[in-house]
């Protein structure tokens, strides 16, 4: 269900029981500045929490194809050298185009490190 994108990050479900939470665990190759994770590593891990999110939302909806038409990003702290967490929401999912926001987290989901909005065009099949 992940992109392959996914993979280079260490990206992965985490166990429970939600199937659209995930976690990316540390290591150097996510690193940025020292003791950091890069705001690429993060970025990628809040598109891959908007595409598990959408993708759960479409298969209840009929199912469909996506392809993103922008990306924002926020980054509110620096992502420590630690298990990092994410998970995406749809706040809207119209007939060609869905909103989604995903918000990345390490210790506390109260206290996100980065947030993102997104729009995606849907193609239905």
């Amino acid at each position: 269900m992940l992109p392959p994108y996914a993979d280079l990050l260490g990206i992965t479900v985490a166990e429970g029981d939600d199937p659209t939470l995930l976690t990316m665990p540390s290591a150097t190759s996510l690193l940025g500045r020292p003791g950091y994770l890069h705001g690429g590593a993060i970025g990628g891990m809040l598109e891959m929490a908007a595409i598990v999110a959408l993708q759960y939302a479409l298969a209840e909806d009929g199912g469909g194809q996506i392809k993103p038409i922008n990306v924002t990003v926020d980054y509110m702290r620096g992502g420590r050298e630690k298990p990092t967490f994410a998970r995406g929401m749809v706040t809207r999912l119209g007939g060609r185009v869905a909103n989604v926001e995903a918000t990345a987290w390490q210790d506390d989901a109260a206290k996100p490190i980065a947030a993102a909005r997104m729009n995606y065009l849907l193609a239905r099949g």
